[in-house]
């Protein structure tokens, strides 16, 4: 395939066009497509969580940990109380065997979920 024309179909369209590509590329479990998709999306529009969320799920479920875990430091630097980028940044680190930095957000993520040891 051409690589304009390929380029050219992952960035057609309104950014919510774009969303909904991007979520079927997900849903059919296609995740290099649906970052390919993300990454302009993300480039376009920063401030929004949640398209820099299923990138970062995207890069995490096709094992490209480094990028995933890049962009769920963004997320949690600008919202230190998001519980989900917490508990996929705490799994993108034990799946890089970075298992103390690893528990820091997860126990994080259990604390903001409300799921407290009980004693």
């Amino acid at each position: 395939m051409d690589t304009q024309r390929t380029i050219t179909y992952f960035d057609h369209g309104s950014p919510a066009e774009r969303w909904e590509r991007a979520q079927l590329f997900f849903d059919a479990k296609d995740y290099a497509g649906a970052a390919r998709v993300l990454a302009g999306l993300v480039e376009e529009v920063p401030e929004q969580t949640g398209p820099r969320l299923l990138l970062a799920r995207a890069y995490y479920h096709s094992a490209q940990l480094q990028r995933a875990e890049a962009e769920l430091r963004i997320v949690v630097e600008r919202d230190p109380v998001e519980h989900y980028a917490r508990l996929m940044l705490g799994r993108t680190l034990q799946r890089q065997a970075r298992h103390d930095e690893a528990e820091q957000h997860l126990r994080i993520a259990s604390a903001l979920a409300g799921d407290f040891p009980r004693e």
